[in-house]
């Protein structure tokens, strides 16, 4: 008996409870709904007129198959839809069992989470732009098409919104060196055996990454027109205790070049061992002391140092949380349906570095 319905390898309609009823959940885009439904309402039989005037009449099958194919183009030529999920989380399941078959990719979690949204809080978007980049310097591969399309229209908003707020440059930097060094590795050196889409996509690709690069280089930061109090107005204790707030070298070195006042304080060798200190375990110390002319070690040098063969500690204003009871990976503030008694207790924040670990088999 032949199966009648939708493909049956389709994995179903995603069905939510309401206070009605149970609904069918549609995981599209408002824009690509509101082009279908225009779709939807040509009538059964089209009529298209030529050059020559000559009428053609398709029959209700012709217009079905051009409706499919236009709604397939739309969805595919729009770089800004995406999909979209009523649920901010993903359920993270490494092997089947008897209710679920398959397993979660690095792609799907990447799609499910709304990584696009989180670029606009300012909490969220360091720890982003860190996952961006662990994900170019070894898990793009990994991506599916639909996930590697979503993670280029990402980087594409965080280009654009650096250049409009200029917020961290830096990172969005050293996050596209990242990429085109692994682009050019793969297109050149490996090729498109390991490259979803055609290779000439990939190129198109990294010229934009090249074109974003050049735009960064040549971003001039506007100066802020302000006749009250600046930074400069305070006294020395508070911006003393500002350059303790930060963790990371390169923000002191950079705050250090706006007045010779703070390049003084930026230079202070307690900064530089408390700095170390919070990074750093003291045996990590003994291996990397670098001594001063005057004899004294030079913290400031042996943080770089020690950076370079350690990782430092990542602090971010809020990350993704994994459930360890429901083992579900979500943004804290949308929730996610615990069944715990507890769920606080659950609850584990997670890395960018281990969001990739979560995925690996």
């Amino acid at each position: 008996m032949p199966f009648l319905g939708q493909d049956w390898r389709s994995p179903g309609w995603r069905w939510v409870k309401t206070e009605d009823g149970w609904k069918r959940c549609e995981p599209f885009s408002p824009a690509l709904e509101d082009g279908n439904n225009q779709l939807n309402d040509i009538s059964h039989t089209v009529i298209i007129t030529g050059d020559d005037e000559n009428e053609e009449v398709y029959s209700t099958e012709d217009c079905e198959f051009a409706s499919k194919k236009r709604k397939k183009d739309h969805f595919r030529n729009n770089t800004d839809s995406q999909c979209f999920y009523r649920e901010k989380w993903i359920y993270v399941h490494k092997e089947s069992t008897r209710e679920r078959h398959g397993y979660c990719t690095l792609g799907e979690a990447f799609n499910r989470l709304d990584f696009s949204s989180a670029i606009q809080d300012i909490r969220r978007f360091n720890y982003v732009v860190k996952l961006l980049q662990l994900i170019a310097k070894s898990q793009l591969t990994s991506l599916s098409g639909a996930a590697q399309k979503n993670y280029f229209n990402i980087l594409d908003k965080i280009v654009q919104k650096v250049m409009e707020d200029q917020y961290n440059p830096r990172l969005i930097k050293d996050l596209l060196q990242d990429l085109s060094s692994t682009l050019c590795i793969l297109i050149r050196g490996v090729g498109k055996s390991v490259l979803v889409g055609n290779i000439n996509i990939w190129i198109c690709r990294l010229e934009t990454i090249l074109l974003w690069q050049q735009q960064l280089k040549n971003l001039q930061m506007n100066k802020q027109v302000n006749n009250g109090l600046t930074l400069s107005d305070l006294p020395l204790h508070m911006l003393n205790n500002i350059l303790y707030r930060f963790s990371d070298g390169w923000d002191i070195i950079t705050l250090g070049q706006v007045t010779p006042t703070l390049y003084m304080l930026s230079e202070d060798r307690q900064l530089w061992k408390k700095l170390c200190q919070y990074h750093f375990a003291e045996k990590q110390f003994c291996r990397h002391l670098i001594p001063s002319e005057k004899g004294h070690i030079d913290w400031k040098l042996m943080y770089f140092a020690l950076q370079k063969c350690y990782p430092i500690k990542e602090q971010y204003g809020d990350t993704l949380h994994f459930c360890r009871h429901c083992s579900i990976l979500f943004w804290k503030d949308t929730g996610h349906p615990c069944t715990a008694s507890d769920p606080n207790t659950c609850l584990m924040p997670v890395s960018p570095q281990h969001f990739i670990d979560l995925f690996k088999f």
